[in-house]
């Protein structure tokens, strides 16, 4: 009957409004835990968002030579679907396999492609110092400029805590940057805190550069801000401002590889008297097992995000760490831009 096939062009609607997301394979935990984020959202709120379904439809093959050997299941099913790549790009030996991938997914005639890349890895090489130096941030947002368009537009990039934000200047026209930012996460995980504590609760600030980027989202704390000083050949970490005897503090920063600014930081605060020392950064990389450096005695938590999954894993249950995952974020972004009912 016609109202039979009323029926079936509603729901054949809705299939084609559901979202894909994919995921490299180191991210398929962060990636379910994204799923949860958003069915919990949509079964508690009164307004109507698309569904967001995870497909696991990528097999990351290799041929004998090393080189990938990838295919993706059921093509034809993402032609005309909004897509999200959730990707980890924390390697050099990760990045061409998937970008073979996002080159790829434009030319099978999506509709729309985001990618979440929350650790962009060449932050910190985004400017010359002297002539001879490579800037690589500008290599690898020229890669990802390169991504084809799709049918609705260019791909929209969402990095957290990028290390610089003049960098979203390195992009071309062909991909739009969705800076975001994970300290609202550490401010719910504050909340959590014995109202005592918070009440002496103070942000530290290791230097300038950590101040200007964050200041403006954690107005509502007190602040120390560090400065590093030469005495002879030696550089040391000063009080440049702000208060710490009889304070718990916790040190904020985009992220941390061999921590040995983080330790100097660290030991500077402790000489002052305070009540604890924590730390909280967006990305853990920790090349060499770094992390072993830092133990319960010299912090008293120290928060990251999941945002390196190869890294986060050595985390787990590791005193002082504490994972604190970019999910719910995640889906929120989801939720506010590409899940939004068009209806």
């Amino acid at each position: 009957s016609q109202f039979d096939l009323q029926i079936v062009s509603c729901f054949s609607a809705m299939a084609n409004d559901c979202v894909v997301l994919l995921a490299y394979k180191t991210m398929d935990k962060l990636a379910d835990k994204i799923i949860e984020s958003i069915s919990l959202r949509r079964r508690t709120s009164m307004e109507r968002w698309r569904q967001c379904d995870k497909r696991d439809i990528i097999h990351w093959g290799v041929f004998e030579d090393g080189f990938p050997n990838i295919f993706i299941d059921k093509i034809r099913s993402l032609a005309g679907r909004d897509v999200i790549f959730l990707a980890a790009m924390e390697s050099c030996a990760t990045l061409f396999e998937q970008f073979a991938l996002l080159y790829a997914l434009p030319r099978y005639l999506v509709r729309t492609l985001t990618i979440i890349l929350p650790y962009f890895p060449t932050g910190t090489m985004e400017r010359i110092d002297e002539e001879g130096q490579v800037a690589t941030a500008k290599t690898l947002a020229m890669q990802l400029s390169a991504i084809p368009l799709a049918r609705g537009g260019p791909t929209q990039l969402v990095i957290f805590d990028i290390h610089a934000l003049q960098e979203r200047f390195y992009f071309d026209t062909n991909i739009i940057p969705r800076l975001e930012s994970a300290m609202p996460l550490l401010i719910a995980r504050l909340q959590l805190l014995p109202a005592a504590e918070r009440a002496v609760f103070t942000v530290v600030y290791p230097d300038d550069g950590a101040y200007k980027r964050f200041h403006s989202i954690l107005a509502e704390f007190p602040r120390v801000i560090c400065a590093k000083v030469r005495e002879g050949d030696k550089r040391i970490i000063t009080i440049k401002e702000g208060e710490v005897h009889g304070r718990h503090l916790v040190i904020v920063d985009d992220l941390v590889k061999t921590g040995g600014t983080l330790l100097e930081c660290i030991e500077a605060l402790h000489r002052l008297g305070p009540l604890s020392v924590s730390a909280f950064v967006t990305h853990a990389v920790f090349p060499n097992r770094s992390f072993e450096r830092f133990t319960p005695d010299k912090l008293r938590h120290f928060w990251v995000t999941d945002s390196c999954p190869s890294v986060v894993k050595e985390l787990e249950g590791r005193a002082p760490f504490e994972i604190l995952s970019l999910a719910p974020s995640i889906a929120d972004m989801c939720i506010d831009i590409d899940l939004a009912s068009h209806t």
